[in-house]
Formats: structure tokens, sequence, C-alpha cells
């Protein structure tokens, strides 16, 4: 593949329409690292988690009012008023959801940084919160643009302290309702006999330890991820709940709630911590983030999203050096994959992804699809925007994602979206998407399509679209 084709697909979400390609694409992607604006116009007017985390309490209200309604209504009453109300409770979530995903559509379709738009796209997937939770549905947008864009140029570990205590993580991972089962609260509950006792969720703790730092089979236990849980106590959010009614915090924000913490000094992989309060969690991530185990784990996926589905081991070896190196600075380790020969004489290619191969292909016609069609061809296509399914986030491997009933859904996009298309020529689109590397098959392919939206239907499903 020419280094050219490398640097605008592997690297970047496939060239817009009438973009000149970089006379140098090494250069092109290291300029990207100066000039990446971690708030484009497309996502900048979107509301922050806290004005979400008010929409969200009034939802929770909402339901609440209802549900008193209907218990106190007869049966024949109940049953008119079931037809469907969580989707009608829902709809304001849903609705800045929506405005959510067309704005990172429209961030990654319009982007002059596409390379920085990909490593967005990778560490939300890499602190993944799906939307199958109410309580993160409308948030999930808010939590890529506060929490990773700003630090997508940063140490990993101010990103990783910024993922944590974001409200959409603690939400998703139920860290919200985490409580000590010595803390303050808990003891005021047991003194008055609440037939709802509070207590310890472990969930943050583990997927912090196996999925955002250190990795599975890295030698954590059980233990670990209790203890790490104790100390992450008291990390709530404000506004919801009954901390809403206990203190007055601004709402939908994070805080520290001495009241839920578990007091006492903690020990996490072989690391006593005194107990400092708020600053303990702190103290552990931070120790985390600069773990040998996370500069390994951190390594393979980069490799692995920019190299090949099976990472070439001294790429990984060398990302992990320079991690370790200079304390988790990403920079760093944007510039060694730009160098890294295994990228740019690479043999096979990566299959595109869902989102990825959605926006090659928007940005290869110029005509970018409408906010409710973004999310529904999404969904046709398996990838809906922020819904993973689990905390692991999408797979980055080909097999996930090239069975044959997918590929004949992109089809089936892909030729509806040619049919609106009428203004664009397909054999004159082709070279210009991938100088010095159409395939003959695919420019023989478009030469005889019968029409001139089937020819555009058939590039956009060609190998040099669903590769890159």
């Amino acid at each position: 593949m020419p280094q050219i084709q490398i640097a605008l697909n592997r690297f970047g979400l496939g060239i817009r329409a009438g973009e000149t390609p970089p006379a140098d694409p090494r250069r092109w992607l290291l300029d990207q690292l100066e000039r990446y604006d971690p708030a484009p116009a497309a996502v900048a007017s979107l509301p922050g988690s806290r004005q979400l985390v008010t929409q969200l309490a009034a939802v929770r209200l909402d339901r609440q009012e209802r549900e008193k309604a209907m218990a106190e209504q007869s049966g024949q009453q109940m049953a008119a008023q079931a037809d469907n109300p969580e989707r009608e409770i829902l709809r304001p979530l849903r609705q800045s959801y929506v405005e959510a995903a067309a704005a990172r559509n429209m961030a990654a379709f319009a982007s002059a940084t596409p390379f920085m738009e990909r490593l967005v796209a990778f560490w939300s997937n890499h602190f993944a919160v799906s939307i199958d939770k109410p309580a993160t549905l409308g948030l999930a947008g808010a939590f890529e643009n506060e929490a990773i864009r700003p630090h997508v140029m940063g140490k990993f570990s101010s990103m990783l302290l910024a993922v944590e205590r974001h409200p959409a993580m603690l939400l998703y991972l139920d860290q919200a309702q985490s409580i000590g089962p010595n803390s303050k609260l808990a003891e005021a509950a047991q003194r008055r006999g609440a037939q709802r006792q509070p207590g310890l969720n472990e969930n943050l703790a583990r997927e912090i330890l196996e999925l955002h730092t250190l990795g599975v089979r890295s030698g954590y236990s059980q233990a670990d991820v209790t203890e790490f849980a104790k100390a992450l106590t008291g990390w709530t959010v404000t506004g919801l709940g009954r901390i809403a009614r206990l203190l007055p915090y601004t709402s939908g924000e994070y805080a520290f709630v001495p009241q839920l913490h578990e007091p006492g000094p903690r020990t996490v992989a072989g690391k006593r911590y005194a107990d400092d309060g708020e600053k303990m969690g702190q103290a552990i991530l931070m120790d985390l983030a600069a773990h040998p185990a996370t500069a390994r784990h951190i390594a393979t996926k980069l490799a692995r999203h920019f190299a090949a589905d099976d990472p070439p081991a001294p790429l990984v070896a060398r990302l992990e050096q320079a991690f370790l190196k200079t304390g988790g600075d990403l920079p760093a380790l944007y510039r060694i994959l730009i160098d890294a020969p295994e990228i740019w004489e690479a043999k096979g290619s990566k299959f595109r992804q869902p989102w990825e191969w959605l926006t090659a292909v928007q940005r290869a016609s110029g005509v970018p699809f409408p906010a409710q069609a973004t999310v529904f061809t999404l969904n046709q296509l398996g990838q809906s925007p922020w819904k993973p399914g689990s905390p692991a986030g999408w797979d980055d491997i080909a097999a996930s994602w090239a069975a044959p009933d997918a590929l004949l859904r992109r089809v089936e996009v892909a030729n509806r979206y040619a049919r609106s298309l009428t203004a664009l020529d397909a054999r004159a689109l082709a070279p210009k998407l991938f100088p010095d590397s159409l395939s003959e098959a695919t420019r023989q392919a478009i030469a005889r399509a019968d029409s001139g939206q089937q020819a555009l239907a058939l590039l956009f499903v060609s190998p040099e679209m669903l590769r890159r």
C-alpha cells in the first residue's frame, strides 16, 4: 500500500472530497499533533455533564411520580398507561444522545486532523461507557468531550483521572452508589434499622484494574479489587439520589463525600496507602497509571489498532519503553507510531470497523448523513455510538466485523446512500480517493456498472474502502 494511503486511511479517516493529498505523509501526521483542537465546532456547543445530570435527575423524578400515580390507579387505568411509558420517560435523554452522536459524526466528517479524531475514538473506546444504562444514555457524548478530548495530547495519568471522576463513568460502573460498609452513612442507616442497607460496589475498581490500566492476567487479585473499591468510596456524582438530599453540592459534578468513605488504610498491588480521604484513591490511580503492566497493556492496544490485529512485538516493546520513560506522555507514543516501519511497510491491512467505514464514505462523498440517520445507520451496521454493550469496548480485530451478514449490511447502506448522491461520478472519484493504489478489479467493476449510483455503491464497498 502506498505511504500516502497509509497516512490517509490507516492513520486517518479517509480523504475529504476535494482535498489535495499531502505531499509528505509523515509530516502531515506530525503537524496534526500541533493543530489538534480538543473542542471542534461540531461538539463545542453541546450541553455539558452538569446540565445533562440535571436532565437525568428530572427524568428519574418523572419516573417516580408516574410509578406513584400508577400505584394509586385501578388495574384498567394502569394497563392503559403502561403501553410505553419508559420510552416516553427517556425521550429527553435519547434526544441528547442523538444530538451528541450527530455532532461526533460531523466532527469526524469535517476534521482537517483526522489522525487526532481517530485517537479520540481510540481512547473513548479504551475507556468505554455504554448507553445500555439509562443513566449513561444522555451523558456518553459529554464523557468523550470532557474526559477524553482535552487529554488526548497530555499524559495518560491525566486522562485516567478525568475519566474515573466523570459522572458518566461513575454512574455506568455504579461507583456513585458505592458506600463503605463502615462509613458514617452506613452506620447511620444501621442505627435507624433501614430496610435497605448501603454497601460496597466493586465494578469501577475491577474495570480500572482489568481494562483501563493493568489488563487481564497481570497478576492483581480479588483482594486488590476489594481494597481499591474501598479506597474509592466517597467518589460520587452530586445532584442525584440520596446525595442530592444530603449535601448542598452543585448538581451534576464529581465530588468526594466523606460520609460515604470507608475509613482505614488500604493495600493495593502490594503497596500500602494511608487513609487520606479522596487523595488515597488518586494516589492508587497514579501508581496504576505508571505501572509496567499498564505500559504493556496500552502499547499492545495501540499497536493492534494502527499496525495489525496481531500486534508486532518490536513495536509493542518500543511503545512500552516510551510509555515508561516519559511517564505516559501520549504524544511521545503517537510519534513512535508515525515512525514505525511496522505500519508503513505492513503487508496486510486493517479491516475498517463500521464507524470508520461510514466516516470514510461520508468524507469521500462530501455529504454527511442527517443527525437521526447517523444513529440509525450505525445501529444497522452493528456499531451504535457509545453502545459497545460492555466496559471492554468494541473489538479491534477483523474477525469481529467481517462476517458475511455484516458485509451485506454495508452493501445495503452503500446502495441507499449512493441513490442520494446523484451528482457524484464514481469513475472520476475513485482515483482521487486512492491515488496510485486503485486496483484494476475495482476500476473495472465501476466501469461496468449499470448506472452511476450502482458504480458509486460498488466503490463504497470495494476492498479499498473496506480496509485501511
